[in-house]
């Protein structure tokens, strides 16, 4: 999903180096064909919409509470179909700025190691008051170090397994690779991947509630209405709850970015955001007994877009007024060059969404064609390969009339 962080979120990474196969399928009933003559210099795209359009607008949310509605009717008309609900307990977020093996942290008082899993804890503020910085690293065979900073490195304890910083409930200052810092509340892991190895990542637990206060400011500005606050704070520890829930890669549930949420710890807490958070604590959306999958994007451009639970529903959204009319322009020569097979271009066809909601223009194929090869790619991967704000866009010549409804014709699909 593609938020307003980005704009900032898209669920699933597209790789554009498409493995295709030409296969005979009829154009589906519907599709727009842009005839492009020889000579044309430039195509014109105009879309709707900043992300993928699925579940609540963040745009819409403000718009809604423009208009009054409270943070509970905002979601029910994003999640139309879900229920209300309560979760608890801690996450694990991946924090994929640290790429070192290590974990180091700032010196603080309250600071602790802790063996995890087990009750052992060392109370590093009254082991060493002068130390600068502590950190855990690996050591081979499965095991993991505990050192401190005066002028060079000292071991303090090594044991089998992870280990963990914590400060009780204080922040935690984590010193990234390069120099910059970040604090995070809970605890900071150093985590092993796999068992036994040497690699480690860090991984902070954290409270659910702890963690909104991190996802919230980064997700939505924190100077938007409380009752849009509060909408994006129940999406968000909703989206948390449902991959903890789903449990996808071991060691952690969540990472840091927009393939997941975006979150930036103790050091992003504004107190607009923190107040949503806690004028909602605890709150979650159901569906079937289970957190539902909350997706949310920037801006849908005025319709949303089916997704993959009945709860993501097409609909138009009289909320979202935002991004609408954007325009890029793409060169022939630049298609051939990604697509060179083709041989010359020769035209586009776009076949709409079949969840499209009325008035929603999101496409779910391009058809390329040239004098040599046809082929057909996801509205996604082209929206990628283009750099558009969204899968909503039709395509034009300038100058030229805008396009017809296709004839249905063969047109290449993409291989398995």
């Amino acid at each position: 999903m593609r938020t307003w962080e980005q704009a900032r979120r898209w669920v699933v990474p597209v790789v554009l180096a498409l493995a295709l196969s030409i296969v005979a399928t009829p154009a589906r009933a519907g599709s727009l064909t842009l005839q492009v003559p020889n000579g044309a210099a430039t195509i014109l795209i105009t879309g709707s919409g900043f992300g993928h359009g699925h579940g609540m607008s963040q745009y819409g949310a403000q718009g809604a509470a423009e208009q009054g509605l409270d943070y509970r009717a905002i979601l029910g008309f994003y999640y139309p179909g879900t229920t209300w609900g309560t979760a608890a307990g801690k996450v694990r977020v991946l924090i994929t700025a640290d790429t070192s093996r290590s974990v180091v942290v700032k010196a603080r008082s309250g600071l602790k190691a802790r063996w995890v899993g087990h009750r052992r804890t060392w109370n590093l503020t009254h082991k060493k008051r002068t130390a600068t910085r502590w950190r855990i690293v690996p050591v081979p065979g499965g095991r993991s170090k505990i050192q401190y900073k005066l002028k060079a490195w000292h071991k303090l304890a090594t044991v089998r397994g992870d280990l963990q910083f914590t400060a009780g409930g204080a922040p935690i200052t984590l010193v990234l690779p390069g120099g910059r810092s970040v604090a995070y509340r809970g605890a900071l892991r150093a985590a092993s991947p796999h068992p036994g190895g040497m690699d480690r990542d860090t991984v902070n637990v954290v409270s659910l509630d702890g963690y909104l206060k991190g996802v919230v400011p980064r997700e939505m500005p924190a100077l938007w209405l409380p009752a849009a606050l509060q909408s994006q704070a129940v999406a968000a520890r909703t989206y948390a709850a449902f991959e903890r829930a789903t449990e996808q890669h071991g060691y952690y549930q969540l990472c840091d970015t927009s393939a997941c949420q975006v979150y930036g710890g103790y050091s992003v807490e504004q107190a607009q955001s923190n107040a949503a958070g806690a004028a909602t604590a605890g709150q979650i959306l159901t569906y079937g007994a289970s957190p539902a999958f909350t997706q949310f994007s920037a801006s849908n451009g005025g319709a949303s877009l089916a997704g993959s639970q009945p709860y993501l529903v097409s609909q138009v959204d009289p909320y979202d007024t935002a991004y609408r009319n954007w325009t890029v322009t793409v060169t022939p020569v630049a298609i051939q060059t990604q697509w060179p097979t083709i041989g010359q271009l020769t035209g586009i066809t776009v076949t709409p969404s079949p969840a499209n909601a009325p008035g929603g223009g999101y496409v779910s194929t391009v058809t390329i064609t040239g004098d040599a090869a046809t082929y057909q790619v996801s509205g996604d991967a082209f929206r990628s390969w283009a750099g558009l704000r969204s899968t909503w866009f039709s395509l034009s010549i300038p100058g030229q009339p805008a396009p017809s409804p296709s004839a249905r014709k063969a047109t290449a699909k993409l291989s398995p």
